[in-house]
């Protein structure tokens, strides 16, 4: 799979805990990192944070592992073959975890085994992403992803019932004459006010807004 604009987002807007609960070295965990694009993002802007890229995706591995050792930050990252479903909890606990997750659905099945896995909901439903979440978090850890907008509400009902609660919100479109097509939730482990902002990504001369520039500038050339 090829580097996105989903994964850039993310990886540019997804935070740390600030709060007297978090650990003070920072356990972050990549689900589905693919090329490795967020770990890698993650570890330039959070120096003290430790963090795991996992996929079940043999191709993936293999790039990630690359990526990461061919940067200044392959200290601090560790990608592994795991199935996020069989982490163990009791000896798995972390700050923040991050998802870019597959979240096409089953009528859009291209039958590239690797490609669907990485793009389809079949490989990783919501549910089982969220209960999971749930179970790995430290006390005050925080759970970012990115999803169609059009998920959010469903998204956001999961993780209240596995008491995860929306910190902050963040509307994406791709120019402001468009709806809204992507969103990023970030949830908390504990009840915080919530907090929900816009992003346009290009004006009407398809230029990069000040707004996507700023959030991204420490990573486009």
């Amino acid at each position: 799979m090829k580097v996105g604009t989903d994964g850039v987002l993310l990886g540019a807007w997804a935070q740390v805990p600030q709060n007297e609960d978090a650990s003070p070295y920072l356990n972050v965990l990549d689900v589905g990192t693919g090329t490795g694009l967020i770990a890698l993002m993650l570890a330039q802007r959070f120096p003290a944070a430790k963090i795991v890229g996992i996929d079940i995706d043999d191709a993936s591995i293999e790039q990630a592992k690359e990526n990461a050792d061919n940067t200044p930050f392959k200290a601090q990252i560790s990608i592994q073959k795991q199935d996020f479903s069989d982490l163990d909890s009791s000896s798995n606990k972390y700050d923040l975890i991050v998802s870019n997750p597959p979240f096409y659905t089953e009528d859009t099945l291209s039958g590239k085994e690797a490609r669907d896995m990485a793009r389809h909901t079949t490989s990783l439903p919501f549910e089982i992403l969220v209960a999971n979440t749930a179970k790995l978090l430290t006390k005050g850890g925080l759970f970012c992803v990115i999803i169609p907008y059009q998920s959010a509400s469903d998204f956001i009902s999961i993780c209240v019932t596995n008491r995860l609660y929306l910190t902050r919100r963040l509307n994406i479109r791709s120019k402001e004459s468009k709806p809204f097509n992507r969103v990023m939730l970030e949830f908390s482990t504990t009840i915080q006010p919530a907090e929900t902002n816009t992003l346009t990504l290009y004006d009407n001369h398809h230029e990069r807004t000040p707004e996507y520039t700023q959030l991204t500038q420490d990573f486009y050339l």
